[in-house]
Formats: structure tokens, C-alpha cells, sequence
């Protein structure tokens, strides 16, 4: 089976800045009467909104290269849907959606890249604009994928172009192996067919720390340094979270290669922002929780490196035994035990466990098309008596426990800091 994986690259532009500044200021205008128009008229259709205004535009600024209208449309259609759909939940207070950002949509009549001389061209009203591409050892696997739309941006007096490049990949056949991942606020939890392990992230103290220095400044400092501050500590912490994120997935991925699996079963967490309700604390804690980006890294590393990914639905993995199914009772801090087969574990391992099986144990299709459900191979059962441990920062521990039949079940739970392989 093939599918195609989209992945995004971001180039600092080096060359004549001046020829291109003025297309900002033209593009915003642009798009805020089309944004307008559709508001007034309430057009979500891209075609239908390029047909009613694609003339007047054209006549109003005949320099422009005509495909600015098509792209700056495009853009007014996709902002109003979400302008709508956020207004209907009552989450915007302005009567009307505007743009106000330094960014243009560019198609491929736009724009043209050569990846082997690093330069890129751009159309201006007054001709192709050449840019050199400032470039590392990162953007070399893009010359083997295939360019589609960019944004040409521009941050302070910088210009930067984003380029969606797309790649076709073949993706295994199902083996009947499966890893499973429960992703919490602190840790993941990795259900394989070889145990469990368990890998302290660190992401809760690092946005605790940040968000508290951000309510310092905001009430100490005033005026534009303020603001300056504000972006440069809210950058250092995204920075600092995909970079975890992004070791985190590496070292899922190597995992699944390792133990031959062929499928990587995710939590589908759509929504789950929306039945939030716990103290303004933690509500705070939880809405600051990046999981959705941390999916999405191990989707399309996965699939780079030909695994297959699937979501379920993860209500009840961790409060149901995944043994009998009964429904789970605390026994003490993060451990769970089951009154009907004894069965105690980890919570945050019980819901990994839980999420293979659902996985194999659905009667309904995966996901996407060939996802056919493997046999589960229970090798790697949990025993009775398992009793969790806390893990001290910087230090790495095994677990083990007896299991049915004599043999032995480990949990390996370690911080993100001594894992080797990151």
C-alpha cells in the first residue's frame, strides 16, 4: 500500500528584500476584500469566490501576476470557515474575520525551486525575483520529494519561505506485530510486543516554568519590550517542546523497526480540550499540553520509514482491565488494581495495554484503507502483583515482576535525560 506524506521546510532567503516588500502590503489588501466579500455574502467555495471577484481585482491591480488573486482567495475561504466555525462556538468576539500578517500563498505559478543550485524564484509585478536559499544539512532529503505550495513570510526584516513538499511511500504489509503508545502530560508509555516501557518527557515542568515567567513579565514590564519578551521566551519554549518531541519520536520509531512492527496505534484525542473541567489550574496545565503535535511527528516519521499508523478511541484504557474488563479501582498513587482477577498495574501502562488490544480486538475498519487489524501476540502479558515505582530525574529503572506460568514481565520506566538512544 502507498501513501503519500506531506512534510514542510523552512528556508531564510538571502537576496534583494526590497523588490519583493511592497507584494505584502498589495497581498493584505487583497485578501482582506475577498474576506470581506465572503463574510458579506457567505461564500466558503474557493471557485465560487474567485469567479465573483477575480475581474474587479484584475482591473484594480493589473501589474499583479493574476495567480496572487487565485491564492489570495484561496486563503479568504479557508480563514472565513474557520472564522465561522469559531464564531458559532462563541469563541471570537469580532463581528468579522480580518488578516493582518506579513504572509503570502504562493502556487507553482509563483514560484519556481531549484534544489541543486539552492535558489528560488518569485514572481513580482515587475518580473522573477531570484532569492539564494540558506540551507543545512537537514534540507538535503527534500531534493528526492516533490515541492507544492509555500508561503513567502516575512518576520521583522527577515523573509523566509515555507515549502510543503509531498513523497509517495510503500508501507508494510500488517505482521501481526503492533506498538502501542499512550501519550500523558509528563511521560509516554510504549506497549510492545517485548514489554513496556515507559519515557519521562519533562514537557509539564518546562511549560509550568515558562508560562509563570510570561505572568511575570506581563505584570512587570510595559510597552514594547513587553511584547518582545513575551515572543522570545513563547519561542525558546516551542523550540525547546519540538525538540523533545521530535527525540521522542525518533526513538519511537526506532523501536517499532527494531521489533519488526507494523502498525503504531495512537489515542484519537480530537476534541478532548472541549470536556476540560477541572480546577483553573489544571485546566490551564491541560490546555498548555502540546499532545496533538507530538502525534503528528510520530505519524510522519513512521510512515517515512514505512509503518503504518492508526488511532482509536481511547475512552476507559485506563480505568478497564484489560485482562477481563472489569472496571479498575485505585490502589494507591497511579496504580490500579482489579477486583475480579487481582491484575495490578501502572495506570499509564494499563492504558497502553488497553489501546493494542482495542486496536486488534475492533470489529470496525482502522483509520485509512489497508489497515487490516493484526493478530495481537501476547507474549508480553502483564502479571499479577506488578507494583509501580517512581522514577527519580536522570536515572532509568527496570521493573520486574512474576508473571503466569513462572516467566517474568518487565516495565523499563526512565527519564527522557538517560535515554541513551535519544
Amino acid at each position: 500500500m502507498k501513501e503519500t506524506v506531506k512534510l514542510t521546510a523552512n528556508f531564510k532567503l538571502d537576496g534583494p528584500e526590497a523588490l519583493v516588500e511592497p507584494l505584502f502590503s498589495t497581498y493584505r489588501a487583497i485578501l482582506n476584500e475577498a474576506l470581506t466579500h465572503a463574510h458579506v455574502r457567505g461564500i466558503t467555495s474557493f471557485y465560487r469566490l474567485k469567479v465573483e471577484v477575480y475581474h474587479e481585482f484584475r482591473a484594480r491591480w493589473p501589474e499583479l501576476p493574476s495567480h496572487y488573486i487565485y491564492t489570495a482567495c484561496q486563503m479568504a475561504c479557508s480563514i472565513y470557515k474557520a472564522f465561522r466555525k469559531l464564531k458559532r462556538r462563541g469563541r471570537v468576539k469580532a463581528d468579522k474575520p480580518s488578516f493582518n500578517k506579513d504572509t503570502i500563498m504562493l502556487d507553482d505559478h509563483l514560484f519556481s525551486l531549484d534544489l541543486e543550485s539552492w535558489t528560488v524564484s518569485i514572481a513580482t509585478p515587475k518580473g522573477r525575483v531570484k532569492f539564494r536559499l540558506l540551507h543545512g544539512q537537514y534540507h538535503e532529503k527534500f531534493k528526492a520529494m516533490r515541492p507544492g505550495q509555500a508561503w513567502l513570510v516575512k518576520r521583522g526584516r527577515e523573509l523566509w519561505l515555507k515549502v510543503v513538499f509531498s513523497v509517495e511511500v510503500e508501507l508494510r504489509e500488517p505482521n501481526g506485530r503492533v506498538l502501542a503508545i499512550d501519550i500523558n502530560e509528563n511521560n509516554i508509555t510504549i506497549a510492545s510486543p517485548s514489554g513496556f516501557k515507559q519515557i519521562r518527557t519533562g514537557e509539564r515542568p518546562i511549560r509550568t516554568a515558562y508560562f509563570l515567567k510570561r505572568r511575570k513579565i506581563q505584570v512587570s514590564v510595559r510597552g514594547k519590550a513587553k511584547a518582545k519578551l513575551l515572543a522570545k521566551y513563547r519561542g525558546r519554549e516551542r523550540n525547546r517542546i519540538r525538540d523533545i518531541h521530535h527525540k521522542l519520536a525518533n526513538e519511537v520509531v526506532k523501536q517499532a523497526l527494531v521489533e519488526d512492527v507494523s502498525v503504531i496505534v495512537l489515542e484519537n484525542l480530537k476534541d478532548i480540550r472541549s470536556h476540560i473541567r477541572y480546577s483553573r489550574e489544571m485546566n490551564g496545565r491541560l490546555h498548555r499540553w502540546s499532545f496533538r503535535q507530538l502525534q503528528a511527528i510520530i505519524e510522519y516519521k513512521a510512515k517515512l520509514r514505512g509503518l503504518r499508523v492508526a488511532y482509536v478511541n481511547p475512552k476507559g484504557t485506563s480505568s478497564l482491565c484489560p485482562m477481563c474488563g472489569v472496571k479498575l479501582s485505585p490502589n494507591g498513587y497511579r496504580l490500579l488494581r482489579c477486583p475480579n482477577c487481582g491484575l495490578e498495574a501502572d495506570r499509564d501502562v494499563i492504558g497502553a495495554w488497553n489501546l493494542a488490544q482495542r486496536y486488534v480486538g475492533s470489529s470496525r475498519s482502522p483509520r485509512k484503507p489497508g489497515h487490516e487489524a493484526p493478530r495481537w501476540e501476547r507474549s508480553w502479558e502483564v502479571p499479577h502483583g506488578h507494583k509501580g515505582s517512581g522514577c527519580p530525574s536522570g536515572t532509568e529503572r527496570l521493573l520486574v515482576a512474576p508473571m503466569r506460568g513462572g516467566k517474568k514481565w518487565l516495565v523499563r520506566r526512565g527519564s527522557f535525560a538517560s535515554s541513551e538512544s535519544l
